[in-house]
């Protein structure tokens, strides 16, 4: 067995394995040691989290300048972003237009207990509702120091410095070959520390899942079982969506893909977070056979403007909440919500529950209850591991498409007989 397939294995077993200790500890333990227990075992979660995210922005500076580096003039940088741009603000508009489409349709918010919001709940998220005032929107996308963008993981702020630092690497030409160099070798040393980081990855997935099922246990799907059931829905039709678009593109190759980022979406689904395979998600689509001049430049960018789940699951509850409160939003204003999320989503790489950070700021913005946000608080891990593997697909296509489209798509799966 290869040891990209046994290390999906480990994660697997590491998922059923935390399955089985969470609703364990949930049944058979005290509120006190379920405390005590989901705060300790998500440790391993936060050292693997962190193993990742040490080594995200020298990645992404580096992939992406010697992508932008490599692609030679600046009309063939302008003709790549603005493919992906394409793709990014097509598939970002079906996500949201999919989300108001299918909760003015079921309604899932009419069927949602407020007796159970607890104000208490959102202090958390509600002192990070004001980095999406205009101003301080504006200071999280440009950055003032990379050290700071860096020290703080701020992958937007990274992209930006980046992409000014590979135009003008292109634009010296030969002058800046030993930069160019310098920083591909750095990009495969710290490809390399992936595969270190990654063999720790099936201990990450296990404390993740046994302290929120530790917790929560399995009722928490029954009591949510109107608003999951219609929300996994719409991510079901927004992978049809998504992988209808790819394969009028990518045709035959569609299913080598999906083989190749099986893995990374099984990383993403477990751990919730989308950080954490961006390293072996750029190896799986250099192997697939896209360029690693249009990975290192698409993939970045897809991080920070390409949230396929997230912008669907927003809308989704940003509606469902209003309709808990009987809030009528008519299609105006609703229209005018999907454009605010357009934008407020575009700036949140890097915030802890960046998803439910936006939704919070939009019902204030709307006059929606706030509180309504802790009504999805006790379910929002399990939507969120199907909108960050939604988001890891939907960066893939977009990855492959513009590639199929610049003609630098290899058929590596064909190589060996």
């Amino acid at each position: 067995m290869k040891g990209s397939n046994k290390l999906t294995l480990y994660i697997l077993i590491a998922m059923v394995l935390g399955a089985v200790v969470g609703i364990t500890i949930h049944t058979q333990a005290s509120p006190e040691f379920i405390a005590s227990f989901s705060t300790n075992i998500k440790l391993l979660t936060t050292i693997f989290l962190r193993l990742v995210q040490m080594i995200i922005a020298p990645l992404v500076f580096s992939t992406l300048v010697v992508g932008i580096a490599k692609l030679g003039d600046l009309k063939t940088v302008g003709r790549v972003g603005g493919k992906a741009l394409l793709w990014f603000i097509s598939a970002s508009l079906a996500s949201l237009l999919l989300g108001m489409l299918l909760v003015n349709l079921f309604k899932p918010g009419e069927g949602i207990d407020l007796s159970r919001a607890a104000s208490s709940s959102i202090k958390e998220l509600s002192g990070n509702t004001q980095s999406f005032t205009l101003q301080n929107f504006v200071e999280h996308v440009f950055p003032k120091s990379l050290f700071h963008a860096m020290a703080d993981n701020e992958i937007l702020q990274i992209v930006i410095f980046s992409i000014f630092f590979g135009v003008a690497t292109a634009a010296l030409g030969d002058k800046a070959k030993t930069v160019v160099k310098a920083l591909d070798a750095v990009s495969h040393v710290i490809l390399l520390m992936v595969n270190y980081v990654m063999k720790f990855a099936p201990y990450g997935v296990f404390g993740a899942l046994a302290a929120v099922i530790a917790v929560n246990g399995f009722d928490i799907f029954i009591f949510y079982f109107k608003y999951f059931l219609y929300f996994l829905t719409g991510i079901a039709l927004l992978w049809v969506v998504l992988l209808f678009a790819g394969f009028l593109i990518l045709r035959q190759r569609l299913p080598a893909l999906l083989k190749h980022i099986v893995q990374p979406l099984v990383i993403a689904f477990s751990t919730t977070s989308s950080e954490a395979v961006f390293p072996r998600l750029t190896e799986e689509l250099e192997k697939f056979g896209c360029k690693d001049k249009i990975v290192s430049f698409v993939l970045p960018l897809g991080y920070s403007f390409n949230l396929d789940g997230s912008m669907m699951y927003m809308t989704f509850a940003s509606i469902a909440i209003a309709q808990a409160y009987g809030i009528h939003l008519d299609y105006g204003t609703q229209l005018t919500m999907l454009l605010v999320l357009m934008l407020t989503s575009k700036g949140i790489a890097g915030v802890p529950r960046a998803s439910l950070v936006v939704v919070l700021a939009t019902c204030a913005m709307f006059d929606i209850p706030p509180e309504g946000v802790a009504l999805i608080l006790p379910i929002d891990h399990f939507c969120d591991m199907f909108r960050t593997a939604t988001n890891v697909l939907g960066n893939a296509l977009a990855t492959s498409v513009v590639s199929k489209w610049e003609g630098a798509l290899e058929d590596h799966d064909v190589e060996v007989i």
